[in-house]
């Protein structure tokens, strides 16, 4: 990456919508713009876990004012991410198809484990480097993640589900805040992050930091009212809990510092706070500087070199995990990729969906351990369900679909097919998988694939059949399976 290059990241919180622009600069990035709205999508889902309309508006309203910053800004510049409540949203789609036409960009809706790992790329690479063990916490609107790291590395990460939206929204519905309803809240939180403790026993780490949202704005708050800059004690939490129960209200609470946008889930804050301070025995805990946005930037950086693309390392790790034949998905990966080169328009985007490709093809055994004969279906459920850094739910989904159609009838992903890219991708990785039927190089070179508007056609030189007459009788039988899909494939093999 060349230094002077803008990068930004969109991250969409259940609390706030957030635009961070930074200029590259030999490894380091620069802010050049922060952006902040409070949007309170968090506080639109309704029982059935629907973000309602008003909400939705809001948040394509904020992204129309983040998308006239980004103008010029090209794909691979750009980061935009989502985290719990449009995880949890079951209309999250009706929300995401408009938001990326306003915004412009793509919008990933990470899992908690990819928010955690992000959060933590991102205040590590704004600290000091030391060897020092870290855990990291950040209290989100609707999730908190728990971090535990060092230097830039996090070994153990969870996300729960507990924030200061959720939690004013639960416990403090009218927004009054008794001795009564703020215990309930704190051990509500307790009864959640409990199994943290398992995990993160106290003492594994040397500095506790928090990031983003309620630890910012306490942070802030107290170092107004003259304690220790940037940290967060037990003596500061409790002289501002005895504060907001003396207020009864967070609107009748008058403390320099405290920002009108953080009124409505300030007692949600406290109460997850005081828990998390109860639980791992804190006796204080820093301010980070570093958030979720900052980490999606370095994640860019990340991703411009196959070495430090973390997405790279987790296939690794899958192909391990799960016992896969690793020439043998290397060796479909490679040829599927030439079929795809063959077939994809001339756009630079392609080299990007060709990447991905080749991740679906060497994941493509790795329900093998479960069942030979239905090793689609159960690789298909691992990526679904998988913990994968640097992947988000979409990326894992569509390679699930990928998997799932690797072999037999198209019916059961029929839903994708209207997709031009994804039947690319899914019949380039079905012949892959064919012509590599005897796990070994096939000949691909007489062979040429083509496309033209919901039409394929494969046609091979002169005695290809008869040279490899397995491989022949398996494409006749791929020409059939198309059939009813809606797309034509023919094939002319010589």
């Amino acid at each position: 990456m060349q230094n002077g290059t803008l990068l930004a990241a969109v991250d969409l919180g259940s609390n706030s919508f957030r635009l961070e622009i930074g200029r590259y600069d030999s490894g380091h990035i620069e802010r050049v713009e922060y952006l902040k709205e409070t949007v309170r999508q968090g506080s639109g889902l309704d029982e059935n876990k629907n973000l309602s309309l008003v909400a939705m508006e809001r948040g394509w309203e904020c992204l129309a004012r983040f998308a006239e910053r980004l103008q010029g800004f090209q794909k691979h510049q750009v980061r935009a991410v989502a985290t719990q409540t449009l995880r949890e949203a079951r209309n999250r789609d009706d929300f995401t198809r408009r938001a990326q036409e306003v915004l412009g960009f793509p919008i990933e809706v990470v899992s908690g484990h990819e928010e955690a790992r992000l959060i933590y790329q991102g205040v590590s690479h704004l600290l000091p480097q030391s060897d020092e063990k870290r855990l990291v916490i950040d209290i989100g609107g609707r999730s908190t993640e728990v971090i535990l790291g060092q230097g830039y590395s996090a070994s153990k990460m969870e996300s729960y589900r507990l924030g200061s939206v959720a939690w004013s929204t639960r416990y403090f519905p009218r927004g009054q805040i008794t001795q009564q309803s703020l215990l309930t809240s704190e051990i509500a939180a307790k009864a959640v992050l409990d199994e943290a403790l398992d995990a993160y026993p106290v003492g594994s780490w040397d500095t506790a930091y928090g990031s983003s949202g309620t630890v910012g704005a306490v942070a802030e708050i107290l170092t107004l009212h003259g304690f220790p800059s940037g940290q967060i004690t037990r003596e500061g939490l409790d002289w501002l809990t005895d504060k907001l129960l003396r207020a009864g209200h967070p609107d009748h609470l008058r403390l320099e510092g405290l920002k009108d946008d953080r009124r409505p889930v300030i007692g949600g804050g406290i109460g997850v706070l005081r828990a998390i301070f109860e639980l791992f025995k804190l006796e204080s805990l820093t301010k980070a500087d570093g958030a979720l946005r900052q980490g999606a930037l370095y994640d860019l950086i990340d991703r411009e070199n196959d070495t430090t693309d973390v997405r790279e390392r987790t296939v690794n790790w899958l192909c391990e995990r799960y016992g896969v034949d690793q020439l043998h998905a290397a060796r479909v990966g490679r040829i599927a990729t030439d079929l795809f080169t063959q077939i994809a328009l001339p756009d630079p985007n392609n080299e990007r969906y060709s990447q991905k490709l080749v991740w679906a093809a060497r994941l493509h055994e790795i329900g093998t351990h479960i069942s030979h004969s239905d090793m689609h279906r159960h690789g298909a459920y691992i990526l679904d369900h998988v913990d994968a850094p640097g992947f988000t739910l979409q990326e894992l989904h569509r390679m699930s679909q990928l998997v799932l159609g690797q072999r037999g009838k198209l019916r059961k992903i029929e839903d994708y097919l209207d997709d031009e890219l994804f039947a690319k991708q899914l019949l380039c990785l079905r012949l892959a998988v064919l012509l590599c039927h005897a796990r070994q190089d096939p000949d691909i070179a007489p062979l040429q694939l083509s496309y033209k508007t919901r039409q394929f056609k494969l046609t091979a030189s002169t005695g290809w059949a008869r040279s490899y007459p397995q491989s022949a009788w398996l494409v006749e039988e791929e020409v059939a399976a198309w059939q009813k899909s809606g797309w034509r494939f023919s094939a002319d093999l010589g």
